[in-house]
């Protein structure tokens, strides 16, 4: 079984504070991220989403802080509504002169069992267009 985590890092051109502020306020994470209805950068916080690659069946994802570092962690566990499994997201933020250095980490993908929806390399890709190419667009949009 892999137990690896998936990790994924990315230089923004971008202020830390901007950076933080893409990942944990709504309005802003809608734009790259997911539409949530409600998110409050808060320990103990639980937030929920649709999303999955199936539009006419999307997975309902279930998620709690557990880590908070304003401007520098956030941790939240990720688990999908009647299935097996928790995993935890662990975004990370670094200064790099006047640019962020973003390392996201998902891990306990391996809980999620043999599921094809939710094989590793799904999470790969996902993760790999949302922080490379959607959050960066946002933060780098003039």
């Amino acid at each position: 079984m892999d137990t690896v985590p998936f990790i994924i890092e990315r230089i923004y051109n971008a202020p830390i504070s901007k950076v933080w502020k893409a990942i944990t306020d709504k309005n802003d994470m809608k734009q790259w991220y997911f539409d949530l209805a409600e998110f409050k950068p808060e320990i103990g916080f639980e937030f929920q989403f649709y999303g999955g690659k199936d539009p006419a069946n999307p997975y309902r994802h279930l998620c709690k802080i557990t880590e908070l570092i304003t401007n520098k962690k956030l941790t939240y566990s990720w688990r999908y509504d009647g299935y097996p499994g928790e995993s935890f997201v662990t975004f990370e933020l670094f200064e790099e002169g006047n640019k962020t250095r973003l390392k996201l980490t998902h891990s306990g993908i391996e809980t999620f069992g043999d599921h094809p929806d939710f094989a590793k390399e799904n999470f790969a890709f996902g993760w790999t267009s949302l922080i490379g190419t959607s959050l960066m667009d946002f933060l780098e949009k003039a």
